[in-house]
């Protein structure tokens, strides 16, 4: 059960690099490198300035980047603490005479515990999603 919310969760990630790459990311890749090639076809350009100029055409994508990895980190750890809680919550049930039933009614409230979070997760990614793109596009435009 909880290796099928896990997959669902996974799914969902995906989805979301997939949309926020075709809407955004691929163009800003192509006007990275259109940019770059400026630079190297631009025979006015010292070695230096040509390495400056090509820097500079990758920072919003490099920023871009960042900006995803710090969001996909932020979503990871919030569905990592709430399988925490859910850990937390059976572990305080335990105690030194916990019966064999008892352990497996526990599995079974920990997996369901899980499960909840994962869909919890899952329905945030469409907002998410939406508020990824919207600053993604931001950057883009900022350039």
């Amino acid at each position: 059960m909880a290796e099928l919310a896990s997959a669902r969760v996974k799914e969902g990630i995906n989805s979301l690099l997939e949309e926020l790459d075709r809407s955004c990311m691929r163009k800003m890749q192509g006007d990275m490198h259109r940019c770059a090639a400026k630079c190297c076809d631009n025979p006015s350009l010292s070695m230096e300035e040509s390495h400056t100029c090509i820097e500079s055409c990758s920072k919003t994508i490099t920023e871009a980047q960042a900006y995803l990895q710090n969001e996909l980190t932020n979503y990871q750890d919030r569905l990592q603490r709430c399988v925490m809680q859910c850990q937390d919550n059976i572990r305080d049930k335990v105690t030194p005479s916990t019966t064999e039933a008892q352990v497996s009614s526990f599995k079974k409230d920990f997996e369901s515990c899980v499960v909840k979070c994962a869909d919890a997760h899952i329905d945030l990614i469409p907002s998410m999603t939406k508020r990824m793109k919207e600053v993604l596009l931001s950057k883009a435009k900022s350039t």
